[in-house]
């Protein structure tokens, strides 16, 4: 359980935001940034998460919608923390559908396999409950999210992993989009393979219970947060089964039942690619 902490200083914010930045710009892990924010103060971590995104903006990039992480009891366990987290997508993280993936387009990059949901109203007015958020989404669609740490070994705390734009690395989504209406999020059942060998199965039931609950914790924070979630963005909404790590020239390929399937390459050499 996060614990009560005296305030965080902006120099230490800074500072944090800094390390994270140096290790993006020299594709080189660092450190935890825990020592300068704390393992588990939240807003802490979102304010370096915010310096991060606005400067990340600034320099051209546009928001594509938002990642859901930690959404497994298991993970929240294993962190001491009893939510999830966020980040933020940006249009250079999307490759499309059957993509080669530069290997060195994310930091020590691990996989996951998802329900991704495309929205087609904004979520900034109203109680934000279910029934709103299921009104306001299009569509459903298979996702793979190579999530990556700029945080050496994967050595991270929550602070760390939120400061760190929650792992956000990379996401494909599917090309076959499925109206809720047509689709029961919670009884979907994924498989995704690397090489054709099964490395995570699960069902939406992991995903907080219902991945539409997930979307609708998201919608309440993104909006308390003062960056509430717009139509046409993308969530994420968090591993149907356990992330796994990828090397060089494997295939991925992950199936949820419903949404039919996705799947990404990852290159042999450190070749530049366009999403």
């Amino acid at each position: 359980m996060p614990q009560n902490h005296p305030p965080v200083g902006d120099d230490s914010i800074a500072a944090a935001a800094a390390r994270l930045r140096e290790a993006a710009a020299t594709a080189t892990p660092v450190s935890p940034v825990r020592d300068l924010i704390g393992r588990d103060d939240v807003k802490a971590a979102y304010a370096v998460q915010q310096r991060l995104t606005t400067e990340r903006i600034a320099s051209g990039a546009t928001v594509t919608g938002r990642k859901i992480g930690l959404t497994s009891a298991a993970v929240q366990r294993q962190l001491g923390v009893d939510q999830p987290d966020f980040g933020v997508l940006f249009d250079d993280m999307a490759y499309a559908d059957g993509s080669v993936v530069p290997i060195d387009a994310v930091l020590q990059p691990r996989i996951e396999a998802e329900i991704a949901f495309v929205l087609g109203a904004d979520l900034t007015e109203g109680p934000l409950d279910a029934a709103q958020v299921r009104a306001a989404i299009t569509h459903a669609v298979a996702a793979i999210e190579i999530c990556g740490s700029r945080v050496a070994d994967w050595d991270i705390s929550f602070g760390d992993t939120v400061a760190d734009n929650a792992s956000a690395g990379a996401y494909a989504l599917g090309t076959r989009q499925v109206p809720l209406a047509g689709f029961d999020p919670v009884a979907a059942e994924m498989t995704m393979t690397v090489d054709g060998e099964t490395v995570s199965t699960g069902t939406g039931a992991a995903c907080l219970g219902d991945p539409v609950d997930a979307v609708v914790w998201l919608a309440r924070q993104a909006r308390e947060l003062g960056e509430p979630l717009r139509a046409g963005q993308v969530v994420l909404s968090g591993a149907l089964g356990p992330m796994r790590p990828v090397t060089p020239g494997c295939v991925v390929h992950a199936t949820v039942s419903g949404l039919g399937t996705v799947s990404v390459a990852f290159s042999t050499d450190s070749a530049s690619a366009s999403a």
